[in-house]
């Protein structure tokens, strides 16, 4: 069968391919050619530039319009090549030699790919495309999911709300303070990402420049190409094997590892406050939600969100292990490993996508959540003994507990009731009153 959206084996590139296709700039073996073309030019004209070797002014601006207008039929054009070397990056050194025959500048075609083996280029090209997809898709995606959790927090800072700990009713919260806890975990993560580097390798066969320092001996290669890879926007790793070390590509998954569980924390508790009917959800006309049961208003978005989180996260758990790990110089499993790289970074942003669109379908349902703050009246018995405590009346937590646990029922009259029984002064028991469980909620943090 011809591959299509309903015969595609993956998801990303069926049911869910409208929502990621923009990834295939980074991630697809396209992108990966076009990234390793740009290292390759970058390379030439960076020893140009140094005056290792002449081209031409009509040579130069052939291979910059190259670079801009990179497409699918050059790639195509790599791909036949390939067919004949067996070899991905020996056949993109070919096209572009060839590139340079055809602008008329066939003595410089030995410049290209000068002293490199292909790892000087994947190790390039990998993090500078791992690095872009990062900064234009990844983090902008996040930082938006981001604010409109904290949006929605401001919107509902003053809404009270039973807490639960151990799934039992605990002291009141606010819903927008619970919504702010998600908010603040990922801007910490956030932080302890950007300050991640992306780094690449670049050293030649075995990282030690054998053949660049035998053919130019004076030269400081070290310091050169240290620039180089500065001029891309990456740090180069001093010392290496043939290949990058990916200490620091497993240190990214690892946090976008931790930004996923923190969101299936979300979804989880999202989901059961739907459950616990403190959320309606906007309905849709046309749509279905269980094929037995009309009545049913599914949780559908949350429940995608966070079975595509632990797809995105077995897949990182996977490759932050297995990356920084090679057979002395170098094996080739870190290669078939990296062509999947966007695999998880398409199941986490297909989750983003859908815990938005959930968040969006969320209506406050006040009235249930009134019901079992007025139904929990036992909560505020943690104040009471507290300002008991504050007073020095004897054993007051006791107290509290011989009124409160295990009792099937606990209103605002057996409170009152409790609290007129006090040896304490008239101002006191007014004081302890005037808490109710839809006014003991504390300080939130809110500005």
């Amino acid at each position: 069968m011809e591959l299509t959206s309903l015969t595609s084996i993956s998801p990303i590139d069926g049911r869910y391919r409208k929502l990621v296709q923009h990834l295939d700039e980074y991630f697809s073996e396209y992108g990966l050619m076009k990234y390793r073309v740009l290292v390759e030019i970058e390379y030439l004209l960076f020893l140009e530039n140094k005056k290792f070797f002449k081209l031409p002014g009509k040579a130069i601006k052939h291979l910059q319009k190259l670079l801009e207008d990179f497409g699918p039929e050059d790639a195509q054009e790599i791909k036949q090549i390939e067919f004949t070397t067996n070899h991905d990056v020996k056949a993109v050194e070919y096209f572009l030699k060839n590139e340079l025959e055809k602008c008329g500048a066939k003595e410089t075609k030995e410049w290209v790919h000068f002293g490199l083996t292909s790892q000087d280029i994947n190790n390039t090209a990998i993090p500078l495309l791992w690095k872009q997809a990062i900064e234009y898709e990844y983090l902008p995606a996040l930082l938006n999911l981001n604010t409109e959790l904290k949006l929605l927090a401001k919107e509902w800072k003053d809404i009270p709300m039973l807490a639960h700990t151990h799934g039992q009713p605990a002291s009141p919260t606010r819903l927008g303070k619970e919504i702010m806890v998600f908010v603040e975990r990922i801007e910490n993560q956030v932080e302890q990402f950007i300050g991640i580097p992306f780094s690449g390798k670049f050293g030649g066969a075995t990282g030690n420049f054998n053949a660049h320092h035998a053919a130019f001996p004076k030269v400081d290669w070290i310091k050169l190409s240290n620039e180089f890879l500065n001029k891309l926007g990456l740090h180069r790793q001093q010392f290496t094997t043939q290949i990058e070390h990916y200490d620091n590509l497993a240190a990214h998954f690892d946090c976008m590892k931790r930004v996923n569980n923190i969101l299936v924390d979300l979804c989880r508790d999202v989901w059961t406050y739907i459950s616990m009917e403190y959320f309606r959800q906007k309905t849709k006309k046309g749509e279905v939600g269980s094929s037995a049961m009309p009545h049913k208003v599914n949780p559908i978005d949350f429940e995608n969100a966070e079975g595509n989180l632990g797809m995105a996260n077995a897949i990182f758990e996977f490759f932050a292990s297995k990356l920084p790990v090679s057979r002395l110089q170098r094996d080739l499993t870190d290669s078939t490993v990296l062509r999947n790289i966007g695999v998880p970074v398409a199941h986490t942003m297909i989750a983003f996508r859908s815990i938005e669109k959930g968040l969006g379908k969320l209506i406050v349902n006040d009235q249930k959540i009134y019901e079992d703050l007025d139904n929990n009246w036992a909560v505020v018995a943690e104040a009471i003994q507290t300002i008991l405590r504050r007073e020095n009346y004897p054993n007051p937590y006791e107290a509290l507990k011989e009124l409160t646990r295990g009792k099937d029922k606990i209103d605002k009259k057996a409170i009152h009731q409790f609290i007129d029984g006090l040896k304490v002064k008239e101002d006191i028991k007014k004081e302890l009153k005037k808490i109710t469980p839809h006014n003991y909620t504390g300080m939130t943090g809110f500005k």
